[in-house]
Formats: C-alpha cells, structure tokens, sequence
C-alpha cells in the first residue's frame, strides 16, 4: 500500500512539473512575442498632433506589430534634434526649409520624401474679444499679437512674411510675444492673454473658443507644404517605410482632410 502512495505521488509531482513547464513556456512564448514588437519614433509638427494621433490608431490596428510613438514640437526644433543624432525613424515638418536641411545633410534620401499635405494661415482671436478685430488690417487694435518663433516655428514665419507684406510689421512688432509653437499661440488667444494671434487653420479648427478673422492670402507668405520622409538611419527602416507609405493612402488622406489640410499628392 505504502509503494502504492509512493508511485500516485511520483505522477501527481510530475504532471504538476509539467503543467507548470508548460504555463512558464506559454508566459515565454508570450513575453517573447510581446517583445517582438517595433516601436516607431515620428517626429512630427505640432499641427499635425490631431490627425496623426487618429492616422495612428488605424495604421495599429492594420499592423499590429508596430507601435507608433510621437515627438511633436516646432519643426526647427526637430530638426535640429535630428541633425544632432536624436533617435528618430520619420520626419513629418511644417516646412521644406526644415526638412530640406536634412535632405542636405544626408540624413533623409529625397527620393524617401514627399511633399504630402497643405495648409492655410488665419488671424484667431477669443470668442470672447471685444477688440473688434474683423481684417488682418485690424491687428493694429491688438495690445498683444502671438505668433510663433520665426527662426524654428514655420508657422511664426508664415506670418512674419504675411505682416511684413501687408505693411503691418513695423506697427505691431512691439506688441508681438513669441511662443515656441504653433499650438501655444492658439492657448495664448483661447486664455486670452493676447488679443490675437496667427495660427494655422487646422489648428484654429480643434478649437471652439477661438474665432477665425481672416485667411492670409496665398501671396502673402510661402506655400504652406508639409513634406515627410523616412530617416537614412532608422533602426527600423521597413517599418518606417510602412508607416510613411501609409501615410498616402487614401484612408490617411481622409482624416488628414477631416483636420483641415489638403491634399498634395
């Protein structure tokens, strides 16, 4: 009776080893595949924040090997995280100067580029303004103007171009305050802590506190072209260039639509 036990107890150990080598090779298996994963890193403008974030979840669920993750900024500051060696796989800017700036240092192949989406300039203020700002003439009645850094906000110098075409700068540079993108103007107007500023049309769309004046005219600044392109030394570059071929595609196309740009291609 007693090697009867024995023998029972000998199985029972064994079947209970190997049901537990089993759950810790099914819990490997799943780390293993868990971390199988490709995590990209897109640094993008800060316009694009809304329609990327939603172009995001549906390139996901397509290819649900491959995690998206954001860096959005002032497309100079980017670049210049880019030229000094910051980690990235794709670049998404507000300007061609910008990203030309790489195509010149041999960190993007232009052939790897595209210019993919447009955009429009507008003078915003509160909803709430009693300035009776109605023309970009009628700037000259803000105490406060808001518009992005020149030198690395595409945006800021989008509009210095429009005021300095229009005749408007040398009136309105005093009241002029700085803000490091194109989304901390839009706060500045929606607080009210300036009167008005210039933003982009996109931009001005997200918001419901904020009123468009008017549209800076096309002759009034640059062409407003958003190019994209794959980075020379992404550590993954198939799964960038996926997430850059999906960018075209017509499901894109239609949420960047959705968010105000147009479309280029």
């Amino acid at each position: 009776m007693k090697k009867l036990y024995l023998i029972i107890s000998i199985m029972l150990l064994v079947v209970i080893g190997a049901g537990c080598s089993s759950d810790e090779k099914n819990a490997d298996t799943k780390k293993q595949e868990a971390t199988e994963k490709v995590d990209l890193t897109i640094s993008a403008a800060a316009s694009l924040q809304d329609a990327l974030n939603d172009i995001k979840t549906s390139f996901e669920k397509e290819t649900p090997d491959v995690n998206v993750n954001f860096n959005f900024g002032a497309s100079g500051a980017l670049q210049q995280q880019i030229s000094k060696g910051a980690p990235v796989d794709l670049f998404f800017s507000a300007a061609e100067d910008k990203f030309d700036t790489l195509v010149d240092e041999g960190l993007i192949d232009e052939k790897q580029g595209t210019d993919l989406v447009g955009n429009d300039l507008v003078l915003v203020v509160s909803k709430e303004s009693d300035k009776k700002i109605n023309t970009l003439d009628d700037i000259t009645k803000a105490k406060k103007i808001s518009i992005g850094t020149p030198e690395s906000v595409p945006a800021g110098q989008y509009a210095l171009q429009t005021l300095e075409n229009s005749g408007l700068w040398k009136e309105v540079e005093e009241n002029v305050i700085y803000a490091k993108d194109v989304r901390q103007v839009l706060t500045y107007v929606e607080t009210e802590n300036v009167d008005a500023g210039m933003v982009y049309k996109t931009d001005a769309l997200t918001s419901s506190k904020v009123d468009i004046v008017t549209t800076a005219g096309d002759d009034l600044h640059d062409p407003i072209i958003y190019p994209a392109g794959v980075i020379k030394d992404s550590s993954h570059p198939k799964e960038a260039q996926l997430f850059y071929d999906y960018l075209q595609t017509e499901e894109a196309m239609k949420i960047f639509k959705k968010y105000g740009f147009t479309d280029l291609k």
